[in-house]
């Protein structure tokens, strides 16, 4: 394989590869603005020049102030080349840390300065800005412009999801590369020169594609703002933990954002998977967060309607293993969810098995607009998750499960999730049963016909796992601490298993997970 030289390290190479895509595989940050992995090379920030030190040396004239003829003199200097353009060559040496990199580094941040308002404490950037933390690496010296800077709008609404302050822009153009590239639209230009420039909306247009976000992630400094996120945290208070979304069928990694002083997730950002989702995600993706304290069940209950009331934790699993038990395991349905872990639908079909129930249906919110980019048209994150759980049983449709109780060949449901296509009022068949019992984070149509309802941990406050639509299961991990008395799907599931006198087969998440592992293998 051949290999390049940078600052003394030998860094292997894929033929056609630039030397910042080499040093970034490797792990090396070579100083950048405008260069982005899944982006085209635009070139125009200049913070990326490296000089190569092998080959036929390139020279620049220069003038130089010489203090014996106490006059400027013509010389020459080193060219520099960007690495984010340089194509990588066998045996080359490059260094991107020596004296004339150093000082064009240095001339870069000032340069980009020169207009910047420098309002760090009111800027939702401040903590994770790039003009930060080149000016402390690479300038770390006073501003020597005393004239008045050029100003430009500020609070600008590209559209309902973005604003920008074109002030703090430093033209690197990843946003309009990012409409042109990944969405396909392009809605974004630059008009003007010089430090006249401005980042403008096409005429008639707003930013309103499916990823607009992503305009404000791939942004390096604080021009593009979310105006979800916007004045909501500060960045440094703000831990971050590993999670897959649950938008769609695509299970785009993320990024979960959160503050465990409040317990509180404040943003999703996607987290780089070249199989999955690479560097992307779109819009409704990055919201999906907002369910998390949206119409949240936090506590046990008992009753429906009017009758509904709030019962403890330890009565609401005994009460829902008193509804089981009257039921023949012949006519009892077990409802597997399309939006919640293969952990909990795995529990939940051992409990029907241990029961020796085999009624089994899947819950599944109805579908939206996909595309060919990441969006899938199946906007459930966990359907092979849960199909696979099943094993060999075949999940029938909600609908089909109202046709059943209808026919009077079900009379107990045992309901995993919140999410149905269905609405409350195709639900009503549900309510005619006294045995209808609800495994749920939040509220929904599906609890809401239940005769006991059982409050289980959100997505982010358990370790799980979702299979995508290729069939990659991809696990997450804990992030916030569930509410007081709640436990994960799993957990509750194994206690109504030992109230019932069945054994589920497992009784922690290493023992579930090791079933899933055994199910795998025997079905290749």
């Amino acid at each position: 394989m051949p290999k390049f030289t940078l600052n003394g390290q030998e860094i292997s190479f894929e033929p056609g590869e630039t030397v910042m895509q080499a040093a970034w595989r490797e792990g090396i940050e070579i100083p950048h603005y405008c260069w982005h992995p899944g982006l085209s090379v635009a070139a125009n920030c200049r913070m990326c020049l490296v000089q190569v030190e092998s080959g036929r040396q390139m020279e620049m004239p220069q003038l130089v102030f010489d203090e014996d003829k106490g006059a400027y003199v013509p010389a020459t200097k080193p060219k520099l080349q960007p690495a984010c353009q340089l194509a990588a060559a066998d045996g080359m040496v490059i260094s991107s840390t020596n004296d004339e990199v150093k000082a064009a580094q240095a001339a870069v941040q000032e340069f980009l300065l020169l207009n910047h308002p420098v309002d760090c404490p009111i800027c939702d950037q401040a903590g994770e800005c790039k003009l930060q933390d080149y000016y402390y690496t690479h300038q770390a010296t006073l501003k020597r412009k005393l004239t008045e800077p050029v100003h430009k709008p500020k609070g600008v609404r590209f559209g309902p999801t973005i604003v920008y302050d074109a002030e703090r822009c430093i033209m690197c153009t990843r946003c309009i590369r990012v409409c042109d590239e990944l969405a396909k639209d392009h809605v974004l230009d630059m008009r003007e020169r010089g430090n006249k420039n401005e980042i403008v909306l096409a005429p008639g247009r707003e930013l309103d594609h499916k990823y607009t976000l992503m305009t404000e992630h791939v942004c390096p400094v604080g021009a593009l703002t979310s105006r979800d996120f916007r004045f909501k945290a500060r960045v440094w208070f703000l831990k971050s933990g590993k999670g897959v979304c649950t938008g769609c069928a695509t299970g785009c990694n993320t990024h979960v954002d959160y503050d465990p002083r409040y317990g509180k997730v404040y943003r999703l950002r996607p987290r780089d998977n070249p199989d999955v989702n690479k560097f992307w995600m779109c819009d409704d993706g990055m919201m999906t967060y907002m369910r998390h304290d949206t119409d949240r069940l936090d506590m046990p209950t008992e009753g429906r309607g009017q009758e509904r009331r709030a019962i403890g934790e330890r009565e609401a699993l005994e009460l829902a293993a008193d509804k089981i038990r009257a039921v023949d395991p012949s006519e009892l349905a077990f409802v597997l969810s399309a939006q919640s872990t293969t952990e909990d639908n795995l529990a939940l079909v051992k409990l029907a098995e241990a029961l020796g129930a085999d009624r089994m249906y899947l819950a599944a919110l109805g579908g939206w607009e996909g595309d060919d980019i990441l969006r899938s048209d199946d906007n459930n994150p966990n359907r092979a998750g849960a199909t696979h759980a099943a094993g060999d049983i075949e999940l029938k449709s909600v609908g089909e499960l109202l046709s059943d109780v209808q026919a009077g060949s079900v009379r107990g449901v045992v309901a995993l999730g919140w999410a149905t296509a269905e609405s409350l009022k195709e639900l009503a068949p549900l309510a005619t049963l006294d045995s209808v019992v609800s495994l749920t984070s939040h509220v929904g149509a599906l609890p809401a016909v239940a005769a006991v309802t059982i409050p289980v941990a959100d997505i982010y406050e358990l370790d799980g796992s979702f299979v995508n639509e290729k069939g990659i299961s991809q696990s997450f991990e804990t992030v916030l601490p569930p509410p007081v008395g709640i436990e994960p799907a799993w957990k509750a599931i194994s206690d109504l298993g030992a109230l019932l006198g069945v054994d589920v087969g497992f009784t922690d998440l290493d023992g579930l997970r090791q079933s899933l592992l055994e199910s795998a293998e025997a079905a290749q």
